[in-house]
């Protein structure tokens, strides 16, 4: 099994096989708009555009699951993305990370790589998971991982 065996779907509502992903390092982040972490959109646009010729992709997923910091509606986040943070990379329609209705691809994630202590819940807004070309996921990184902090693991894999 790998990242390669689920659909999401993109903010429009699209579906986003991510076997059409295959190759390609991936950087799957859980994301809130009114986020204490929320500035981290600027950090995870400037890997993707850094990086993306080489075969790096962002995917961000909304979620309002962690202090309901995430209100809006997918023409909101949208919105919000792309005026305030310029926001070039793919962002999915809004899912839940945990719980009974937590999407296939977090609950396969968060099997693949726990957390701390061995825990499989994501934590708060901004966790993040890092999927090398075969779709194998290598890294899990708390949401108070910077961005940047996350270049020398990325280039390791591409």
């Amino acid at each position: 099994m790998s990242i390669y065996d689920f659909t999401a779907e993109t903010i429009d509502g699209a579906p986003a096989p991510l076997k059409d992903y295959r190759g390609k390092v991936v950087l799957i982040v859980n994301t809130a708009s009114q986020c204490g972490f929320t500035g981290q959109y600027a950090g995870l646009e400037e890997l993707y555009r850094k990086y993306r010729d080489r075969g790096l992709v962002v995917l961000g997923f909304p979620c309002n699951q962690f202090g309901a910091q995430e209100p809006g509606d997918e023409a909101e986040i949208k919105s919000f993305c792309s005026l305030t943070y310029d926001v070039d990379f793919p962002m999915m329609r809004k899912i839940d990370v945990n719980g009974p209705r937590a999407h296939q691809l977090y609950r396969y994630l968060k099997r693949a790589k726990k957390g701390v202590l061995g825990s499989e819940g994501i934590k708060w807004n901004f966790t993040k998971f890092l999927v090398d070309r075969n779709g194998e996921v290598k890294g899990r990184f708390a949401p108070t991982t910077e961005p940047k902090a996350l270049e020398g693991a990325i280039e390791r894999l591409l």
